[in-house]
């Protein structure tokens, strides 16, 4: 590895970093302050769901080793976008059907981590993956099934949900980081 794609992969680790703090600071903010921060939670999970899609379409073109995991990460990605625009343009009137597309999106995305996980076993922290892949599918299934009838509940489930992501984020950065150490820099 050379050049631009050498200093790629040696900073990766600090994109999922940022992705796994930024997360869970989201859902520490969210579960500490659940009435006060409903908007700001709605603007936020856009925001959160923007940049979490982009870093998901980038990763659909360069990580995974196949081209169905690829597609997936790529539809995750394009859904995250979509949730993130549809949060922001009117968090409080479309709480229930954000619900649904917010389980349409961790199906996705729980499905889509959960076979790259399982299907590349040099994956860094890679049982942390499969476990939270498979998390957030059970969690798609229950909004889906219920759509919640409190948006308490919605923002209670959010706020849990984003600090588990963060939490795997941040070991996955780390580890990320100790494998990136260990590439030879040729020039």
């Amino acid at each position: 590895m050379e050049g631009a794609l050498h200093a790629l992969s040696r900073a990766a680790w600090q994109i999922v970093l940022l992705t796994g703090i930024a997360s869970l600071v989201l859902g520490v903010l969210v579960l500490v302050w659940p009435g006060a921060s409903l908007l700001a939670a709605g603007v936020l999970f856009g925001v959160y769901l923007l940049i979490s899609g982009i870093f998901q379409l980038v990763a659909a073109f360069g990580t995974h080793k196949t081209t169905a995991l690829r597609v997936l990460a790529f539809i995750s990605g394009s859904l995250s976008i979509l949730l993130g625009l549809f949060c922001l343009r009117g968090p409080m009137r479309s709480i229930l059907l954000l619900a649904l597309w917010i389980a349409i999106g961790w199906l996705i995305r729980g499905i889509t981590q959960t076979l790259a996980a399982a299907s590349d076993s040099t994956m860094p922290a890679r049982g942390w993956q499969i476990f939270l892949g498979i998390v957030t599918f059970l969690g798609g299934i229950v909004l889906i099934d219920s759509p919640l009838h409190s948006v308490a509940v919605l923002t209670l489930l959010g706020g849990i949900w984003l600090v588990a992501v963060g939490v795997v984020e941040i070991v996955t950065a780390i580890r990320i980081r100790g494998r990136a150490r260990q590439l030879p820099c040729t020039r």
